[in-house]
């Protein structure tokens, strides 16, 4: 059964601490999801528990359908992977067998009293099997950039031309710019200077001249364009006097190096860096992505970082506001990545993630040992804090400075100097400025296994399952065989038909034939504002014996085939060409029949949602599009669910009100009836041992009656408590129903989202060319 918690938004962090005791209490300590677009930071040594309290986010974002993207320098957060509803003792054994044969112990035993010792604290902390299940079943991937051991991260589309969010804001851009190329240099050792490195201004410049003409780059062109720029000066200087050609060889050869070693060409190979996809699956369901970078150097690991913060930004300004949240952006540990004084590439776009994330519904949490490893303008952008044990006086006072002084309402500054030094693993202080006093709490009871950093093997056993998913299919040996036993010289083909040789490098000289075509489709809808253009290079493999021309099997590709030579290569070897080509003087015929493949084709496939009222943008996807819908349906669902804690808020303070009297009553009436009961037997006795009159008797005996009344009055006074106290459940029940229909009300699931079409005219699809295309392989 889904916690009430979760249906408010409140992620579950622990139990709060008497600060007499320092034991934890039945109370939860609950802190609303949306109070983490103010950023948060986790503080304590080693041994403190900073990592247990980042995987319970982690744990109470996804359950809350947000996704995460974490950094994660040490390796721990790996352990996120480590989940099993079930506790099974088989399960555990592969992640406990190390730590067992460490201790000496044997492993089937070792791993039985884990998987029960986790159970237990899952179940102590007021949590279930299904909660865990339901973590379980969201998708974790590891990415290992630099490494096969998990899912690799190929970093080519990282110096993509920036979207126009950043390119047309002049400081953003500038930031974006910087952090890319001191990135770069650190790549190759140059720990660069924006003002006064050379290397620094002609790489900036290159960067720009290329970002600015909307052309991607690589780091194969990148050392084209630092041997040959395709500018003449820098400022006002002649580019040879300023950078002489030499010296921008020696700098390229350097990138060449990079680009040449072995190791780096893994860093070309994997999964894209699209934050989307990697935010969220293709139904819009959350997702958790673990960026594992240990295995870097530190100049990888500046690159690596600086890249994908930059990346992330870019995305992040494509988003529409919100103060929900939407997101998180989770690093381990953030030492020498946002230092205080110096000025690493990862610094800038951190502090501009710190500043700016919140109005996108962006949250940062970052963790760290020490609070001297965070940069001074970065503390006054973060909202919470946990802070845990600290070692030395520096901390401490740092801690204090950084929270500028204000410890709270109920604590004075030596007191928390004391708790400081000598927390409890596990126990933090939660210093917010959404809350009006500090807190002391507990961690929570974690629902992955915390084994501690993973090591390569086990990455990539976790992850093997992921990579067997891959689409790894490549044309068969039989297929390339029987096409190459076919070639035969070269056939005469009428003058009508363009033809084009692709360069063959290997000069082998074999070629086979396809028929390519450049096309433009536009599509028009005044209405909707819509005047795109859908630009294409279509190829489609032929064979000597077919008969029809079938556009509809082509392939889309990026090659330009106008520049390839448009003279046969001398003693080559062509596949026949069929009939149907043949006899089509002009490729008039391929011509027609391609524009009415097209006209029945293509189409601009939108959605539209009828609550909320919405429509999809041209080339936004179906996930982004549901999760567009389901960031305002989670809005509206906020806004819902905070107007009615407000009404019930009233309705329990009534209450409340009600049963504190009520108890006060019943103490009163014990009381009064306590002491009644002491005079009454008092008057009895006299009455029967003293000298006793009638009229004395009948007192005493009143008196007995009015005790009888008395124990009434408590019993009807206990009555009224009981009756309050019902009264309170039965709201909370009533509370939690209603929280449910609102739940269910704003899910994507019962949104109608249906898909539509935008046709093109048959005027406006153009086959700018079409010509037999002689390919190589």
């Amino acid at each position: 059964m889904q916690k009430t918690y979760e249906k408010l938004g409140l992620f579950y962090l622990g139990n709060d601490v008497d600060r007499e005791t320092m034991e934890a209490t039945e109370a939860l300590t609950l802190l609303k999801n949306k109070n983490f677009t103010t950023h948060a930071a986790i503080i304590g040594m080693t041994g403190s528990g900073k990592t247990g309290l980042g995987v319970g986010i982690i744990e109470e974002a996804a359950i809350d359908n947000i996704p995460s993207i974490i950094i994660d320098p040490k390796g721990d957060m790996g352990d996120l992977c480590l989940t099993d509803p079930k506790f099974s003792a088989d399960t555990f054994k592969t992640w406990v067998r190390d730590e067992a044969l460490a201790k000496g112990e044997e492993v089937d035993a070792y791993a039985k009293k884990v998987s029960a010792m986790w159970k237990d604290g899952i179940e102590g902390s007021k949590q279930d099997s299904e909660r865990v299940a339901k973590f379980h079943h969201v998708k974790k991937t590891i990415y290992t950039p630099g490494s096969s051991a998990g899912i690799p991260v190929n970093i080519i589309s990282s110096l993509e031309t920036p979207p126009p969010e950043i390119m047309g804001e002049s400081d953003l851009f500038t930031s974006y710019l910087k952090s890319t190329t001191t990135s770069l240099l650190s790549l190759i050792g140059i720990d660069a200077d924006p003002l006064d490195s050379k290397e620094y201004i002609l790489l900036s410049q290159i960067i720009t001249v290329s970002w600015l003409a909307n052309e991607d780059l690589s780091i194969e062109s990148l050392i084209g364009k630092i041997i040959n720029p395709s500018f003449k000066k820098i400022g006002v200087l002649p580019l040879n006097d300023f950078y002489p050609q030499d010296a921008r060889f020696k700098l390229a050869t350097r990138f060449n190096a990079l680009l040449a070693s072995p190791s780096f060409t893994l860093w070309m190979k994997g999964e894209n860096l699209d934050i989307q996809k990697l935010l969220y699956d293709k139904n819009g369901k959350a997702k958790i992505a673990i960026f594992s970078i240990s295995h870097l150097n530190d100049d990888e690991r500046m690159f690596f970082v600086t890249l994908l913060l930059n990346k992330y930004i870019a995305w992040m300004r494509r988003q529409s506001g919100t103060s929900a949240l939407k997101t998180l952006l989770y690093m381990d540990e953030i030492f020498g990545f946002f230092p205080p004084t110096k000025n690493p590439p990862s610094k800038e776009p951190m502090l501009l993630l710190l500043k700016q994330a919140r109005a996108f519904g962006v949250g940062v949490v970052l963790s760290t040992q020490n609070p001297v490893d965070l940069d001074y303008k970065g503390l006054s952008n973060i909202g919470t804090w946990f802070i845990g044990r600290l070692q030395t006086t520096q901390d401490i006072d740092r801690v204090i400075e950084g929270l500028g002084g204000k410890i709270g309402s109920s604590f004075d500054k030596n007191e928390i100097r004391q708790m400081l030094a000598n927390l409890k693993k596990r126990t933090f202080f939660l210093k917010s400025a959404h809350l009006d006093d500090i807190r002391l709490f507990a961690t929570r009871w974690v629902m992955s296994y915390l084994k501690g950093p993973l090591k390569r093997e086990e990455i990539s056993s976790l992850m093997q399952a992921q990579k067997d998913l891959e689409d790894l299919s490549s044309p068969s040996v039989e297929s390339i065989v029987t096409r190459r036993s076919a070639l035969e010289s070269y056939q005469k083909i009428d003058s009508s038909i363009p033809q084009y040789f692709e360069p063959d490098v290997s000069g082998a000289n074999q070629f086979f034939a396809t028929l390519m075509a450049k096309a433009t489709v536009h599509f028009f809808n005044q209405a909707k504002a819509i005047d795109e253009e859908n630009h294409m290079v279509l190829s489609l493999e032929l064979e000597n014996n077919q008969r029809t021309v079938k556009w509809e099997e082509a392939r889309e590709e990026e090659i330009d085939f106008e520049k390839f030579p448009h003279i046969a290569p001398a003693k080559a070897k062509f596949q026949p060409l069929p009939n149907i080509i043949l006899e089509d003087k002009g490729l008039k015929i391929a011509i027609r029949e391609l524009k009415e493949m097209l006209y029945q084709d293509q189409s601009l496939k939108l959605l539209r949602c009828s609550s909320p009222r919405l429509e999809s943008k041209v080339g936004e996807s179906d996930t982004d599009f549901k999760v567009r819908v389901q960031d305002i349906l989670n809005d509206k669902k906020e806004m819902e669910i905070t107007k009615l804690q407000e009404r019930y808020d009233k309705k329990e303070k009534v209450l409340l009100d009600r049963l504190s009297r009520a108890k006060e009553r019943v103490e009163k009436e014990s009381s009064d009836s306590t002491g009644s009961m002491i005079d009454a037997g008092i008057a009895v006795l006299g009455a029967l041992f003293g000298r006793a009159t009638p009229t004395k008797i009948g007192r005493a005996f009143k008196k007995g009656s009015n005790i009888l009344k008395e124990r009434g009055d408590v019993s009807r006074a206990q009555e009224r408590v009981a009756k309050i106290e019902d009264d309170i459940e039965a709201l909370e029940y009533e509370l939690e129903d209603k929280i449910d229909k609102i739940n269910e009300k704003y899910t994507i699931e019962n949104c109608k989202i249906e898909a539509f079409k935008i046709k093109p005219r048959k005027t406006d699809i153009d086959v700018e060319a079409c010509a037999v295309v002689w390919r190589v392989s």
